[in-house]
C-alpha cells in the first residue's frame, strides 16, 4: 500500500490553516479593536498558541502514531468515550463545518465578481469535485493537495509584495504601540477575538489525522507540524499587516471578504476583481485538505465500532472512500442550512475544547506511561503545553461569558456525542451478536 510523503503532510497542514479564517476574521476583530498593533498581537498570540500546540501534538503523534488525530489520542489517554466524542466533534464540526465555511467563502468571492453565478452552487460543485479526487488513490490525492498548496503560497507572497509596492494610496495606519493598547491586550474583546484567530490557525494538527498513512511518521511528523505551523504564522502576520496597510479600517469592519476589500484599495476596481478571484481560488486547497484529512477520523470510528464498520472500509489503494463521501455529505448539509458567523464561532470554540483536552493529555500520558517510547519530546517541556492551555482556557472562559449561545451549542454537540456513544455501544453489541437492530427490544442485552 502506498503512503503519503512528508511534503504532502506539510501541504495538508498549510492548506488547512491558510483558509477561511485569515481572509474573513479581521473584519469581525475590527468591530471591537481598532488598534493595528493589538490586531497584529492577536495573530502573534494565536501563532504562539498554535506552535505550542503543534509541539505538544508532535510528542503525542510520535508516541501514538495511528491515524485519527484527537480521536486516537483521547481514546488512548483517557477512555474510548473521550475518543468517540472527539471523533463526533471532528466529524460534525471539526472538518465538515470548516469545509462548508471555506466553500461558502470561495463561492462568495467568485459570485461577487460574477453575479450570474450562484455562490451556493459554486461551493457545492467544489466539494463534489474534490471529494471525487480524494476518493481514488494516495497518488492523485497527494498531487492534488500539493499543487493547490504551492499555488496558495505563491499567490499570498505575490499579493503581499504587489500590494505594498504598487499601491500609491497606502493608509496612514499606526503600527507602533500607543496608550490604551495594553488594556486592550487583557480585555474580553481580545479574548473573544482570539476565537476567530484560533479558528484561522486550527489546521495545525491536520497531519496527525493521516499519521498512520505517512512515511516514517515518528521521525517526520514532528518536523512537519513545527515547520508548517511556523511558516503559516509568518504568512498570517504578513497578510494582516498588508490588509491594515492598504485599506482603511472602516471599510473592513464587519466584512467577510476583507481580502477583496484590501485588494480593491491596493489595485483599483479592475485589479481588485482579479485579486478577488485569485484569493477565492486559494480556498480550493483549504477545502481539499479538509476533505482529505477529516474522513480519517470517521474511518477509525468504523474500525473500532462494529455499528459503523462501513466507514472502516478502504479501497484497493487504502483510501477510506466511504468515509470521504460521508463527510462531504455532512459538509453539504451545513452549506445548505447554516449561517456563516454562527458556524464560525461555535465550531471555533468546539475545536478549541477538543485540542485543550488533547494537549492536557501530554501531562497525563507522561504520568501514566513514563516508560512509553517517545521518539520526539516537546521542546522546553512543560512550557509549550502550559502556554497553550492558558491561552486556550482564557479564550474559552470569555466565550462562555460573552457568547453564551455559542457556548451552549458547543456543550450540546459534546453532550450529544456522549449520548450517541452509549447508544452505539449498545447497538454494536447486538450487531456483533447477530441480533438485527430493528428487532431488538428495549431492555434486552
Amino acid at each position: 500500500m502506498s503512503r503519503f510523503r512528508p511534503s504532502v503532510a506539510a501541504a495538508i497542514v498549510i492548506a488547512n490553516m491558510i483558509g477561511t479564517g485569515v481572509f474573513t476574521s479581521l473584519g469581525f476583530q475590527l468591530v471591537e479593536i481598532q488598534s493595528a498593533p493589538v490586531l497584529l498581537a492577536l495573530w502573534a498570540v494565536g501563532g504562539l498558541a498554535a506552535l505550542c500546540g503543534a509541539l505538544s501534538y508532535a510528542e503525542l503523534g510520535a508516541a501514538l502514531p495511528r491515524s485519527g488525530g484527537e480521536y486516537n489520542f483521547l481514546t488512548e489517554i483517557y477512555h474510548p468515550i473521550a475518543g468517540f466524542i472527539s471523533g463526533w466533534v471532528s466529524a460534525t464540526v471539526g472538518f465538515a463545518a470548516p469545509t462548508a465555511l471555506a466553500a461558502m467563502t470561495f463561492g462568495s468571492y467568485l459570485s461577487a465578481v460574477f453575479p450570474q453565478l450562484s455562490a451556493v452552487w459554486l461551493a457545492t460543485g467544489l466539494i463534489v469535485v474534490l471529494t471525487v479526487a480524494h476518493s481514488r488513490s494516495h497518488r492523485s490525492s497527494g498531487r492534488t493537495q500539493s499543487l493547490f498548496t504551492i499555488l496558495k503560497i505563491l499567490l499570498i507572497i505575490g499579493f503581499a509584495v504587489l500590494a505594498l509596492t504598487l499601491n500609491d494610496s497606502r493608509q496612514d495606519t499606526r503600527f507602533s504601540p500607543a496608550a490604551g493598547d495594553g488594556a486592550l491586550l487583557l480585555s474580553g474583546a481580545f479574548a473573544v477575538s482570539l476565537i476567530y484567530v484560533n479558528y484561522a490557525y486550527s489546521g495545525w494538527n491536520a497531519a496527525t489525522y493521516i499519521s498512520g498513512e505517512l512515511q516514517t511518521p515518528q521521525r517526520s511528523l514532528p518536523r512537519v507540524l513545527i515547520a508548517s505551523t511556523s511558516l503559516v504564522c509568518l504568512a498570517y502576520l504578513l497578510l494582516n499587516y498588508v490588509f491594515l496597510a492598504v485599506a482603511p479600517m472602516d471599510a473592513m469592519v464587519g466584512k467577510v471578504e476583507v481580502g477583496f476589500v484590501a485588494a480593491s484599495y491596493a489595485f483599483g476596481e479592475a485589479g481588485g476583481t482579479i485579486m478577488g478571484v485569485l484569493l477565492g481560488l486559494l480556498l480550493i486547497s483549504t477545502v481539499s485538505a479538509m476533505i482529505l484529512a477529516g474522513p480519517r477520523v470517521l474511518h477509525r470510528i468504523g474500525e473500532d465500532f462494529a455499528l459503523f464498520r462501513l466507514l472502516g472500509r478502504t479501497n484497493r489503494d487504502g483510501i477510506p472512500a466511504t468515509a470521504v463521501v460521508v463527510q462531504a455529505t455532512i459538509a453539504l448539509a451545513f452549506l445548505w442550512s447554516a449561517s456563516f458567523d454562527r458556524i464560525l464561532v461555535f465550531s471555533g470554540a468546539t475545536m478549541a475544547l477538543n485540542t485543550f483536552f488533547t494537549v492536557l493529555g501530554v501531562f497525563i500520558l507522561r504520568w501514566r506511561q513514563p516508560d512509553l517510547a517517545r521518539p520526539f519530546r516537546t521542546w522546553l517541556y512543560p512550557l509549550p503545553p502550559l502556554i497553550f492551555l492558558l491561552i486556550t482556557g482564557w479564550t474559552l472562559l470569555y466565550v462562555i461569558l460573552q457568547r453564551p449561545l455559542e457556548a451552549m451549542i458547543t456543550l450540546f454537540i459534546v453532550g450529544s456525542g456522549a449520548v450517541f456513544y452509549f447508544v452505539s455501544q449498545r447497538l454494536s453489541r447486538r450487531f456483533e451478536a447477530g441480533t438485527p437492530v430493528a428487532e431488538a427490544r428495549p431492555g434486552t442485552p
